[in-house]
């Protein structure tokens, strides 16, 4: 399956489409460009041209780039291709109404050439994946019901090996390193297995989805997911929207591991009494999953080094989900977190 690697660059400044030409021709991306929402409805729906990502300027005359993304969405050729906003300054109201016309991500001018760079190449190949997948699905559908079932298992294990790649991705752009990512899920695998409302598909479900939990952290810019210092509120706000942003990515997935993933990365900051984030979600409101992969996840990084702090011993790392046991973490999960202790402690000495 071939794809276009081809960029469409709208903004009314033609330096910015200069600048994110030379960024960007070191990857042999090919470029279009419009210096205008109207131009830029032009080129997509009189064209006969295939587009991978579009870079949308916000503030432009006549046609703002909100009413070309709402276009693009209601658009049955354009509503997959990944639209990354260009704004000039991070403002939650400009953000909020950008995801609400439908686009995937942002940028803030001026462009860092490596935070574009990043963001491009992570955008482009998400979308290659959900296109790759999207052909394999419909290739099956002429196959004898033994090729189909052989082509199914070729393709899950795919999925899986593509979910992995992707949080290759995702841990090029922050601290987390793979060992966590693996650690992890073999927390969250281990945690599922003894809880008893879940089966063995639930427990597959959690070891393959689990690593896609901090995806949504592609969307952030990294001068704040790379700060060693303590957020201000507004960066901390920022922050908080990888949550919501990996949600907005995942959610629309056929697949059901990816669904998965965008209900455990939209949960695993929330509490048990109420007080995480993004929703504010209370006890048994957060998704099981949530509820696993977020104990996991704090046990892992509490007894692992990150840049914002070195790493705890295992004993006061057991006391800190003691102490948030019915406050931070389910109750019911840190008794089998305590009950399965020995097995937990031998998955994160692994380096």
């Amino acid at each position: 399956m071939k794809f276009s690697n081809r960029i469409l660059i709208v903004d009314d400044a033609i330096e910015n489409i200069k600048t994110v030409i030379n960024v960007l021709q070191e990857d042999k991306f090919e470029f279009s460009s419009a210096e205008s929402g109207k131009q830029a409805l032009s080129i997509l729906f009189d064209d006969n041209i295939d587009f991978d990502l579009i870079l949308l300027d916000v503030m432009m005359p006549e046609i703002d780039g909100y009413e070309v993304c709402r276009q693009l969405k209601d658009s049955y050729r354009w509503k997959d291709v990944p639209v990354i906003l260009l704004i000039d300054q991070v403002n939650s109201d400009i953000i909020a109404e950008g995801f609400d016309a439908g686009c995937t991500d942002y940028i803030t001018k001026p462009f860092y050439a490596n935070e574009l760079l990043a963001r491009v190449r992570n955008h482009i190949h998400l979308y290659h994946a959900k296109l790759f997948f999207k052909h394999q699905n419909v290739s099956l559908e002429s196959r004898t019901r033994y090729e189909q079932f052989r082509l199914l298992s070729e393709l899950e294990a795919n999925q899986k090996e593509m979910i992995y790649i992707l949080t290759e991705i995702m841990e090029a752009t922050s601290d987390e390193t793979g060992n966590h990512i693996r650690r992890m899920a073999d927390i969250s695998r281990l945690l599922a297995m003894y809880h008893h409302i879940l089966n063995e598909d639930d427990v597959e479900m959690i070891y393959h989805a689990a690593p896609m939990h901090d995806l949504g952290k592609i969307t952030v810019p990294a001068e704040i997911l790379h700060k060693p210092d303590q957020y201000t509120p507004e960066e901390f706000e920022i922050m908080k929207s990888h949550t919501t942003n990996a949600y907005h990515l995942m959610r629309h997935s056929k697949h059901q591991i990816i669904r998965s993933a965008a209900i455990i990365a939209h949960e695993h900051h929330e509490k048990w009494d109420g007080t995480g984030y993004p929703r504010g979600l209370k006890g048994k409101q957060i998704h099981i999953y949530g509820r696993i992969v977020g104990l996991a996840d704090v046990f892992d990084t509490l007894t692992h080094s990150r840049q914002y702090k070195n790493p705890w011993n295992i004993d006061a790392s057991v006391d800190y989900i003691k102490e948030h046991r019915g406050t931070q973490f389910d109750p019911e999960l840190v008794d089998i977190f305590l009950e399965n202790l020995d097995e937990l402690t031998a998955i994160v000495k692994i380096k």
